[in-house]
């Protein structure tokens, strides 16, 4: 079954400029009273969550596995005047595909736990290879904590629209006996209240805990460790309950 990065038309249907302004903001937060001038994001995919970033006056740069994601990324920062670096590579790797160093290395898009939990502490020390003295390391993801605790099977999108065109988007999650876990993506297209077209892709991940990324942080040598929702100003969500967080912690 396909991969829905290997449709970045798809998915980048769901991206508008309220979404846009929303990234924004969470950067606003995350920025506020940190001094980062340059930052990498090693997942930026399509953009959509990073690219507000240059707004505020960031220096951009971004690595993905796919190279019809970073066209995707490529066509939307030249539509903004944006002037970002792009790699293709695996995270895992990275180090090898930038010279220099960054205020700030992140990992967008829930993307590390595409690989399993050994190869997200070495993607870690990837990224924390690459950042400055008193810098910072970032990600954001999925609350894995949570979706095995309640171990929900479905997952429901608010519908949108590419034109006259009504999007409709299910996620149905399916739990395996070796700990991983495949996430259907289901979605329909309606016109004139009729489906003329049915799409279907599959994710696979392997759920990672907050305890383990928080203590290879520590183990690290990160100081200042905030654990936030995510988006960062949506700040009314115990962070127990959230679906998605993120963190952000200081290198010595």
């Amino acid at each position: 079954m396909a991969s829905l990065y290997d449709r970045a038309d798809i998915y980048d249907l769901i991206e508008d400029e309220s979404r846009y302004d929303v990234y924004k903001e969470h950067w606003k937060h995350i920025l506020e009273n940190r001094h980062i001038g340059t930052l990498l994001d090693v997942s930026i995919g399509s953009g959509n969550v990073t690219l507000a970033l240059a707004d505020l006056g960031v220096s951009l740069s971004g690595s993905d596995l796919s190279k019809s994601m970073l066209e995707n990324c490529r066509k939307k920062a030249d539509a903004r005047n944006i002037d970002v670096e792009l790699q293709c590579c695996d995270f895992r790797t990275v180090a090898s595909q930038f010279t220099g160093k960054f205020d700030c290395v992140a990992s967008t898009g829930n993307s590390l736990p595409y690989v399993n939990n050994e190869d997200v502490l070495k993607t870690l020390e990837q990224m924390d290879s690459l950042v400055k003295p008193g810098g910072y390391l970032y990600f954001d993801i999925r609350n894995w904590d949570k979706i095995l605790r309640d171990r929900n099977r479905f997952y429901l999108y608010n519908p949108f629209f590419d034109g006259d065109t009504r999007i409709n988007l299910m996620q149905v999650w399916d739990y395996h006996e070796d700990d991983t876990m495949t996430f259907n993506l289901l979605y329909t297209f309606e016109r004139e209240n009729k489906i003329f077209q049915k799409e279907h892709f599959e994710e696979h991940y392997i759920p990672v805990s907050q305890t383990i990324l928080l203590d290879k942080l520590q183990k690290m040598g990160y100081e200042d460790i905030e654990v936030m929702n995510f988006p960062s100003h949506f700040n009314n969500i115990d962070i127990n309950e959230t679906d998605w967080y993120c963190v952000i912690a200081r290198k010595k």
